[in-house]
């Protein structure tokens, strides 16, 4: 990315111009802002450097001492990591005292600090410059940036060839002088997180800097970037819970901000099977329940389509209801996907399974009654069908206990359990782990078991429910923001249970640049920022992996997503899926011990050096989280992404083709 440094401007001055840049360095020793103008310039959604030399100050007041000089950009560095910068730049020779407390204040804030190393004078030995950075390193630096004044092409050369020691993603590294003018854009293509441009030909900061028009067409040419609004469907997650739950209770529902896709089209069709009158008027549904009780349908066969969720709920929930075996049938993707472990889950309830497949499959035939009492089960396979045991035990007439091991997408259960409490069903949780899992404060990943309570004889009740904005829809947007320019998204809320808000994290994990403007409903803006490569746990979030590892295709450095095991049996096998598109697309992957391992390069390296993904003609495997996934992709691609299936994505997001067209073409 390219980073305008802005000098001798006021607070206003500031603001417009970033309005117009994708990334600023703003100079406190030479920009006479006051603690609100730094506060105002610094809250900007662009990403921002904060710079205030020692040396500058002193040589604007003569008078002043070091230390005096050291307090003064210590006091404004720190004010602009509270204000919200990015970055913080502290030359190599700042006091060391007045380093390590801006050092903390940017840890505090998570901001990342820079160390940086300027000569004036010429370019050192390769060994001296290696141990500049070196010693930047030991001191704490996240980024090192070293800057020196080239002769000659060898300077500069000799400069660059640090990034061959160093990781890309933690160097700045460039020479100063028309020597070392093409060092300052050659330096985004080993690596770089960003370099330095002036705003226009009369301003520029050092000798060598280009102005920030020409720099802009030399990386970019004529590639537009993003810059759109959407609205996000509502949660099928949510929906497929609440529509079965509505169908369930005595009395009218209501459920708004609902949206069509195909598996929630399957749980209104299911509804309808179990008795419920469904009416749908806009985006609202209209329900009137069954009031169900164990045994009050007379019912032997329930058509699932291609949902899993909705496949996993039935299972338990008509032996429960019906008085006689259920045969449960499905469609396209889902006649191949094995129901793991659902055998002997159910089972430890007294429910017996009948799949033609030896590996059970739909079609099956679920035969009860449902027994209650106390239970223990793997949760290895997933969380749907103790979603769907979660919905089924408060109906019968005895308590339940019911200890999950080795719980898998725990936030899933606790969507379950808020669906069930708005219709008027409880069920007591409780998370338990080891000591790292206490050490972590509850962290999910460290969770070992749950233990679930489940008073018997409830019933649900009607209840008005608003179906919220769907993360998993929302991740392909978000990504296409982070890496191609700028999103802004209505309809999430980021205090959702839905498990893959977890790609809020690991954006930030990434580097991306995020806001929310409002309360916790208010749109979510995503924009461009220098991204680097991170590590993450998506056991608890599967359905993120395909649009997650694209956005590692354009982290630098290599990132890693762990939980690679979830992924077999989804609409495709979708790590070898994801696997396959990587490859395809000349971007190195890999699984190692149940981790992805992705090697990352920026959108500015593959511009300059070439190596764009490739594109051409790709399947989806029917699978409609690869079709978003390779959709998003094919914006950092050389040539049109062709997919063989996209009718798949009407199973979650029919809207999705229409939306994506509304971001342009880049």
């Amino acid at each position: 990315m390219i980073c305008t440094t802005i000098q001798n401007k006021t607070a206003g001055q500031i603001m417009d111009i970033l309005r117009d840049v994708e990334m600023a360095e703003i100079r406190l020793d030479r920009c006479g802002l006051d603690d609100s103008g730094i506060a105002e310039c610094f809250e900007s959604d662009v990403p921002t450097v904060a710079t205030c030399r020692v040396s500058e100050i002193m040589a604007s007041d003569p008078g002043l001492s070091e230390v005096k000089a050291a307090s003064i950009c210590e006091d404004r560095l720190c004010k602009a990591i509270k204000a919200g910068a990015r970055y913080v730049d502290v030359e190599l020779e700042a006091p060391k005292y007045m380093s390590k407390r801006v050092r903390a204040c940017a840890g505090e804030y998570g901001c990342v600090f820079i160390k940086s190393f300027h000569d004036f004078k010429g370019t050192g030995t390769y060994e001296d410059l290696k141990a500049v950075v070196e010693k930047c390193l030991h001191v704490g630096a996240d980024i090192v940036k070293i800057v020196t004044t080239a002769e000659c092409r060898e300077d500069a050369a000799r400069v660059l060839s640090l990034y061959d020691s160093f990781e890309p993603g933690q160097l700045i590294a460039f020479a100063m002088g028309e020597a070392g003018r093409e060092s300052r854009l050659q330096c985004l293509a080993e690596g770089a997180p960003y370099t330095y441009a002036a705003l226009d030909g009369n301003d520029a900061a050092a000798s060598g800097q280009w102005p920030v028009a020409d720099m802009t067409e030399a990386l970019y040419g004529t590639r537009r970037f993003i810059d759109a609004s959407v609205r996000i469907p509502s949660s099928k997650s949510f929906a497929q819970r609440a529509i079965i739950a509505a169908a369930l209770a005595e009395g009218v529902s209501r459920l708004s901000g609902y949206s069509p896709c195909g598996d929630n089209e399957s749980a209104i069709a299911a509804a309808r099977t179990l008795g419920a009158e469904v009416n749908v008027y806009g985006d609202v549904l209209e329900i009137k329940g069954i009031a169900a009780s164990p045994g009050c349908l007379d019912i032997k066969t329930v058509h699932t389509g291609e949902s899993g969720l909705l496949t996993r709920l039935m299972i338990p929930l008509m032996p429960m209801l019906s008085r006689h075996p259920v045969r449960i049938t499905g469609e396209r993707t889902l006649l191949d996907r094995p129901l793991q472990g659902a055998e002997e889950m159910m089972a430890s309830f007294g429910v017996e399974l009948q799949s033609e497949a030896p590996d059970c499959r739909i079609p099956l035939v679920v035969t009860g009654p449902v027994r209650t009492g106390q239970a223990g089960i793997s949760g290895k396979y997933g969380s749907q069908l103790i979603s769907g045991l979660l919905m089924s035990l408060p109906l019968a007439d005895k308590y339940s206990k019911i200890t999950v091991h080795e719980p898998k997408s725990i936030p899933y259960m606790f969507i379950t359990l808020d669906v069930m409490k708005k219709f008027g069903v409880k069920a007591g949780n409780e998370l338990l782990g080891g000591r790292e899992f206490m050490e972590s404060g509850g962290d999910w990943s460290y969770c070992t078991e749950m233990l679930f309570k489940v008073k018997g004889g409830q019933r649900y009740k009607a209840a008005d429910f608003a179906v919220e904005g769907d993360w998993s829809s929302a991740a392909n947007f978000l990504v296409a923001g982070a890496v191609f320019g700028k999103v802004e998204i209505h309809g999430l809320d980021t205090k959702s249970l839905q498990a893959d808000l977890s790609i809020m994290d690991i954006l930030m994990e990434a580097g991306a640049s995020l806001s929310q403007t409002g309360d916790n409903l208010g749109p979510v803006t995503v924009q461009r920022a220098p991204l680097n490569a991170f590590e993450v746990d998506a056991s608890n979030c599967p359905d993120l992996f395909p649009i997650v590892s694209v956005l590692a295709a354009f982290c630098q450095g290599t990132s890693r997503i762990s939980g690679v095991d979830r992924l077999a049996h989804k609409e495709s096998d979708r790590g070898k899926a994801i696997l396959d598109m990587l490859g395809g697309m000349g971007v190195q992957a890999g699984i190692e011990n149940n981790i992805l391992v992705i090697e990352g390069h920026s959108l500015a390296s593959r511009l300059l050096s070439g190596n764009l993904l490739k594109g051409g003609r790709y399947t989806s495997s029917h699978d409609h989280r690869m079709v978003m996934a390779l959709k998003v992709a094919g914006l950092g691609a050389d040539s049109p992404v062709e997919i063989d299936d996209t009718a798949c994505v009407d199973k979650s997001f029919p809207a999705f083709f229409e939306l994506f067209s509304s971001l342009g073409t880049i």
